[in-house]
């Protein structure tokens, strides 16, 4: 027996080939679940701003402000941005935090795993193969607003240089032969580093030059923390050479920011 609660649906108001996903939408939208995805602006998310690397005279320095956004509150003022991959390479996040950051702990961990298992480290390009290949698999989390996109740098012990590496959404990975930036302030920063940068810095004029452009993005992008000594936020960084990656110490950091300033008018 027919159920007159629900009566036959005409397909004439929705044209002679209707798609029958519309049909029902229109007809039963409380059965349809909604196809839209969630954004960032939906959900307060903290997103991690501007970083860079650059080459130097005995490897690649790593670094980043420290501020962290949720649309437009400061959601984290002291937050760190690069990290140590392991003990040759560094990683440096921007876009989602959260994802971010979960994504630098895993990266740590299989590049851990594989030297356990078979007592020999990955190549650089090996590790920089296996993070595009992560970045790719966030990549439908990415098209709902949580984008991240990583610099990944580090030291290859074969072609006795550093190496940087940047990356876009879908994780397609490219290397470059100087110096490269992303997040927000990306650009006022590699503006900056354009002008300053040059082959064969030391490890101090390097940290400098780091520095510099880390202000100038911050002068330029609300998002991107520029240096407060007051409070004594000063930006990280990471330089890795032949030695290992290794923090710089907040005093070089905080000397280098001091040095800038100074200069300036």
């Amino acid at each position: 027996m027919r159920d007159r609660s629900n009566p036959p649906i005409s397909g004439a108001s929705f044209g002679a080939n209707p798609s029958f996903a519309d049909l029902l939408r229109d007809s039963r939208p409380e059965i349809v679940r909604s196809e839209r995805p969630v954004s960032h602006t939906d959900v307060p998310v903290p997103h991690g701003t501007t970083v860079l690397g650059l080459k130097y005279a005995d490897g690649v320095i790593m670094a980043g402000d420290r501020r962290a956004t949720a649309g437009y509150t400061v959601a984290d003022a002291k937050m760190r941005k690069v990290f140590p991959a392991d003990d040759h390479s560094a990683i440096a996040i921007a876009g989602a935090a959260g994802q971010a950051i979960e994504m630098v702990k895993l990266f740590q961990l299989e590049l851990e795993h594989y030297e356990k298992i078979t007592g020999d480290r990955l190549s650089l390009d090996g590790k920089a193969n296996r993070l595009a290949q992560m970045i790719r698999s966030n990549f439908p989390l990415a098209l709902q607003g949580l984008v991240v996109v990583p610099l990944f740098g580090g030291f290859d012990h074969t072609a006795g240089e550093g190496r940087i590496f940047y990356y876009d959404a879908t994780g397609g990975r490219w290397e470059e032969d100087d110096f490269q930036t992303t997040g927000s302030g990306g650009q006022p920063a590699k503006n900056s580093l354009k002008k300053r940068w040059r082959p064969g810095l030391s490890r101090s004029e390097a940290l400098r030059v780091a520095v510099e452009a880390l202000i100038d993005a911050a002068e330029d992008d609300v998002a991107t923390g520029g240096p407060d000594p007051a409070r004594k936020i000063f930006p990280n960084a990471l330089a890795v050479t032949v030695s290992g990656a290794l923090d710089v110490p907040e005093e070089e950091i905080s000397a280098a920011v001091t040095t800038v300033l100074e200069e300036r008018p």
